[in-house]
């Protein structure tokens, strides 16, 4: 029992981040999400507005 109870907390946050990974690109933020990114990088080089 007590080699399984380091490993506990690390499978729950991983769990709980693919969880939250899956809501997102099921609610269609994958482009939300590139699209800001690339308005702050173009805009860090000066190329934006």
């Amino acid at each position: 029992m007590d080699r399984i109870k380091p490993y506990i907390i690390p499978v729950v946050v991983l769990a709980l981040a693919i969880g939250m990974i899956a809501w997102g690109v099921s609610r269609g933020e994958v482009n939300i999400v590139l699209a800001k990114a690339v308005n702050v990088c173009l805009e860090c080089i000066g190329l934006g507005k």
